[in-house]
């Protein structure tokens, strides 16, 4: 059984900054980290791995730097890795990336299971792996607590809804977007930082991958930011400190006040 596990590599939450000109987001000179959601598909891989005795290969798109996120999979028990990166993938929205890992995905081949985070904490949007589904044509089911493997063809799973939660059945190859209630993410071993070091982890490029050139980049991205606004948040207010100045009493009165004038207060019975 060979498993596949897109991550991605992500700013910190608090070292976010975008280009108001290309309402792209600026990478350089940012600490970026591995997605924290796709550390749970990484898991999800690896039990599987462990139970089926199948090959883990991780995957990501992105610049030279993206090489270390891939080393801190294989440090956790992944078996390969892939990077893919070129200049002709620069500028990709969800979905240019999600065709350009199909892409890479095909020429792999034989492959039974793809496994993502539920989504990335930069764009937030949950789209690159149900998108990667679609380009392979496979099944997908997103937002999985659980999953059991029950015949090499077949797998059930318990999705996280609103509700509650949904079983499901389906057949593989298929395409998994993991919630973090999943598992409980390992850490790297000594002996896998180790072989993580000595792995050399090969680089393809639009010669490796063949996609289609109009797919790619921002000329195959069909989406655009077309304005990045701070959101602005203005309150006036008035600040009670009871005390020698204010008494409990006068405090109550003004606070009751307040509360009437904007209808806050419930009615009597």
């Amino acid at each position: 059984m060979r498993i596949i596990v897109p991550i991605k590599q992500v700013p910190q939450s608090s070292d976010v900054k975008m280009d108001p000109v290309t309402g792209t987001m600026i990478r350089s000179g940012s600490v970026s980290v591995l997605n924290p959601l796709d550390l749970y598909a990484i898991e999800t891989a690896l039990r599987l791995k462990e139970e089926w005795n199948a090959t883990v290969t991780v995957i990501t798109m992105g610049p030279a730097g993206a090489n270390r996120i891939l080393k801190e999979a294989l440090s956790m028990g992944c078996d390969e890795a892939v990077h893919l990166s070129a200049r002709e993938f620069s500028g990709s929205d969800t979905y240019a990336t999600s065709y350009i890992l199909s892409k890479a995905i095909r020429k792999i081949g034989d492959v039974d299971l793809i496994i993502t985070g539920e989504r990335a904490t930069d764009g937030d949007t949950a789209q690159v792996g149900p998108g990667i589904a679609a380009w392979l044509d496979i099944p997908v089911v997103s937002y999985v607590a659980s999953v059991d493997i029950t015949s090499p063809s077949e797998f059930t799973a318990e999705r996280l809804i609103e509700e509650g939660y949904q079983q499901v059945q389906g057949t593989l190859p298929a395409l998994l977007t993991v919630v973090k209630e999943i598992a409980e993410v390992r850490l790297p071993t000594l002996r896998g930082k180790k072989r993580s070091m000595n792995t050399t982890i090969p680089v393809w490029g639009v010669a490796e991958v063949d996609p289609d050139p109009l797919k790619i980049g921002l000329k195959g991205s069909p989406t655009r930011v077309v304005k990045i606004e701070t959101p602005k948040v203005s309150r006036s207010c008035r600040t009670l400190v009871i005390g020698e100045e204010l008494s409990t009493e006068v405090a109550v009165s003004e606070l009751i006040e307040f509360l009437e004038a904007r209808n806050l207060l419930g009615q009597e019975v």
